[in-house]
């Protein structure tokens, strides 16, 4: 049977990793977590299931996930962050992969608990992620803090049965919090990247995003919860667009 490596960064997520490493028993033949120096239980939960527990300084959510790839005894690895956990099927489908692995990658639907109801519809489902992969054959990329581990040129991938349980958010604030923060952090990574903002930008993409995740893709079906997830979503574009061309503007002046 083919051995596979979890990895798992966290920072003070005390509510959420015993979850996460609960669901990988039995499925993962090492767990590594990689930790930005939480400063609540997280370490004290994490050693009591065994695991290897490193520290290390943030930053990025590429960056760090990049140097976890560093410590696996083993080739393949199972990522997850700290609020995910795997669903019974999606158990049972990577022990099958374990017993007869076709591809050097296989993605995954993810299904997200937000306030407590699982969201089916609009941009949040399937949601599909590679998250199990052979480290030697892609990285880690993206753009911050949006990363996606990227397959070699030419590497086929599969798909596997089963969900990731997503338990983003406990209440709508602390969704607009992040998407606020995080928004911030987009604006930069694509500001590093030579990218650039226009009016297009901060007025159209999120009138898009209302038509396409909302209406075609049938976020209203999840109701109240689907109002809020768009109203938030919407927000952090108009905000990380907004962000970028606050951005161009002071170079501009810098340049000139």
């Amino acid at each position: 049977m083919m051995k596979v490596s979890a990895i798992i960064i966290t920072l003070n997520e005390e509510r959420n990793i015993g979850r996460c490493l609960q669901s990988l028993q039995g499925i993962a033949d090492e767990i590594i977590v990689v930790d930005s120096f939480s400063k609540d239980k997280t370490e004290d939960i994490c050693k009591s299931f065994g695991v290897t527990f490193i520290q290390h300084k943030f930053e990025g959510y590429i960056e760090q996930k990049n140097f976890a790839l560093n410590w696996e005894s083993y080739d393949f690895v199972l990522s997850l962050d700290a609020d995910e956990a795997l669903s019974d099927e999606l158990r049972q489908s990577i022990l099958r992969m374990k017993n007869n692995p076709e591809f050097e990658g296989y993605q995954m639907n993810r299904l997200t608990c937000y306030c407590g109801k699982w969201i089916k519809h609009g941009s949040w489902y399937p949601d599909r992620k590679l998250r199990l992969f052979n480290r030697n054959k892609g990285q880690w990329g993206g753009d911050n803090p949006h990363d996606k581990f990227e397959m070699n040129k030419g590497i086929k991938t599969g798909f596997l049965e089963g969900d990731i349980l997503h338990y983003s958010f406990y209440t709508v604030t602390e969704h607009g919090k992040q998407a606020r923060k995080f928004a911030e952090i987009s604006a930069r990574s694509l500001f590093a990247k030579g990218k650039r903002s226009t009016f297009f930008h901060i007025i159209f993409k999120p009138v898009l995003k209302v038509f396409r995740d909302y209406i075609f893709k049938l976020g209203f079906l999840d109701g109240y919860y689907g109002l809020c997830i768009c109203i938030i979503s919407v927000q952090a574009t108009y905000l990380k667009y907004s962000y970028l061309r606050t951005l161009d503007k002071k170079n501009e002046e810098i340049s000139g």
